[in-house]
């Protein structure tokens, strides 16, 4: 599906928003594809290719990607050919193939995926279904995005659960110790981000899973910034519960997403959102009050109702895409950008204060600092004068600046960047 010249040629309105001929697109197309084989992750010519496949405007330069992913012309091409099956012949059905395409993608059985609209539908399923009472303790981070931290607000707030916060360190071993050292015998759930949408740090998720194992706890992982920028495996993870979506940096449609858990946790993890197709056995469409049916013996069972095929044939035209050009050159790109834009600001000195870690395995493509005596507010009305899309990071009084680098984006416009931040450097 990454690519197919009849169906891109029909799409009108797609070709009006091309900033290039369709043959040019279909040719930057065939050259991303990599079959396999390693690509440098500064090779200009190759991923300017890439970069030609995305509608982005030129006249502006985005950052922002761990807000928001763009979605290349396969993905988006995709997602109309998906809307006309089912408007053209009437088709209905045919989302199921995305599921088992999103397990394989993340490393698990396409028994233990429900599909969701977004992250925090997932994190609401998996919050709300655990055997929790009053005065059990949860242990979150101070650097949750709202999505991950009203949920258990709002569980704390009707059911009397306990919150207790850690602050993520700058290396993976403090971090771990931090939230250790908060286990008690009251605690039932670590539910932290994989990436804090704050300070964009990668936190040892394997790690904190197995100490909640050895501890009887349960994991639940807000995984919004991990599919698309990392090479996941669930399995190995070894969370219960896993919530991401497909519209950052999986460059997927919008209003798309997916709930990991785990095999056997459905024993634990109680559904109450159902419809059809969460249900796993017959039933004699009768309504009968005093027989409710057996639930799907998967993670199905967490979801139900009419789905989108258009937006399931946009997930799966992102996954081909990411695998066409491969993960591992895609991390490493991204990893390297991020690197790149690290150095640029270590390099200011004491003008600039880096929140995102410096250890190898604590970044990847999520830069937050801050630029001393500037208002983090000012500083984004600077960019975006400029032309450039940031975000500002006022959550929990961090009062930052977020920098997303996707395989989208290259050092000019890292380098562009910098010089709004040295111009504002000088005056602060």
């Amino acid at each position: 599906m990454y690519f197919n010249r009849r169906n891109f040629l029909r799409s009108a309105s797609i070709l009006a928003a091309c900033s290039l001929g369709e043959f040019d697109v279909m040719a930057a197309a065939m050259q991303a594809k990599t079959h396999g084989n390693k690509v440098s992750e500064d090779d200009d010519a190759y991923w300017n290719n890439v970069r030609q496949l995305f509608p982005l405007t030129r006249e502006r330069i985005y950052l922002n990607t761990g807000t928001m992913g763009a979605s290349p012309y396969p993905v988006i091409e995709a997602v109309r050919e998906g809307m006309m099956k089912s408007d053209e012949h009437g088709d209905y059905g045919g989302y199921e193939n995305s599921i088992e395409v999103l397990a394989k993608f993340t490393g698990c059985s396409k028994n233990e995926i429900a599909l969701t609209h977004n992250v925090t539908e997932g994190i609401n399923i998996a919050c709300w279904g655990l055997p929790l009472k009053r005065r059990d303790e949860v242990i979150i981070s101070d650097q949750e995005h709202v999505g991950n931290a009203l949920p258990w607000l709002n569980r704390q707030k009707l059911h009397g659960i306990i919150l207790k916060t850690f602050t993520p360190a700058a290396t993976a071993d403090e971090t771990l110790n931090r939230i250790s050292a908060l286990i008690t015998k009251r605690t039932r759930v670590i539910a932290v981000p994989h990436i804090p949408c704050t300070q964009g740090q990668v936190l040892p998720v394997k790690e904190i899973c197995r100490l909640a194992r050895e501890k009887g706890v349960y994991s639940c992982i807000d995984g919004a910034h991990g599919p698309g920028m990392l090479q996941l495996d669930l399995h190995d993870m070894g969370c219960d519960t896993y919530a991401s979506c497909c519209h950052k940096w999986m460059l997927g449609p919008k209003g798309t997403g997916f709930l990991y858990v785990r095999a056997g946790f459905g024993s634990v993890l109680q559904p109450y959102f159902v419809g059809g197709g969460s249900s796993g056995g017959e039933w004699d469409m009768v309504l009968k009050p005093e027989y409710m049916p057996p639930y799907a013996d998967n993670a199905h069972r967490y979801f139900g109702g009419t789905q989108s095929l258009g937006l399931a044939m946009g997930v799966m035209a992102a996954v081909d895409f990411l695998n066409n050009i491969g993960m591992d050159n895609v991390h490493r790109r991204i990893k390297y950008l991020g690197s790149y834009l690290q150095q640029r600001l270590l390099a200011l000195d004491d003008k600039i204060e880096l929140l995102t870690p410096t250890e190898e395995s604590s970044f990847c493509g999520v830069n937050s600092f801050r630029i001393r005596n500037v208002p983090y507010s000012d500083f984004y009305k600077l960019c975006s004068g400029e032309g450039i899309r940031v975000r500002g990071v006022p959550e929990n009084g961090i009062n930052c600046t977020r920098v997303s680098t996707h395989i989208y984006n290259d050092t000019q416009e890292i380098d562009k960047l910098m010089k709004v931040v040295e111009k504002a450097a000088v005056s602060g």
